[in-house]
């Protein structure tokens, strides 16, 4: 006596082949639910970067004292994503020298966001269920 029967050997073909069609339907529905879910994580992370970087822009922007203890706490942060952006482009000064408009911030949140865009697409052609 086997002490393992198939379960599955008292169907009829057809409730086999219902039952292999729903186990293949759950199992695509729980990969869905996973890239759904690492598409979000992405999603926040780009989207608190981008956040970050704004703020930078608006503190650049609106001339706020480095030294203060906020700006300085942005400006930290956000300073390893920005690296690879800065003296991109030369910044245009107003008269008093303070208030910068930061075209580098712009294009460093362009390309991260371009970024974050292209690897969502690429999960969703290389594991999305077709």
């Amino acid at each position: 006596m086997n002490p393992n029967p198939d379960p599955n050997s008292n169907l009829s073909p057809e409730e086999r082949d219902r039952l292999h069609g729903e186990e293949d339907r759950v199992e695509i529905s729980q990969l869905s639910l996973i890239i759904s879910r690492i598409i979000r994580i992405i999603s926040y992370l780009v989207s608190a970067l981008l956040v970050l970087l704004f703020l930078r822009f608006l503190l650049r922007l609106s001339g706020a004292n480095p030294e203060n203890m906020f700006a300085s706490f942005i400006y930290d942060l956000s300073e390893p994503f920005f690296a690879p952006f800065d003296n991109l482009f030369m910044n245009p000064t107003d008269l008093v020298g303070t208030n910068v408009l930061d075209v580098n911030v712009l294009v460093a949140m362009g390309a991260y966001a371009l970024l974050g865009w292209l690897v969502i697409r690429l999960i969703y052609s290389f594991f999305a269920p077709q």
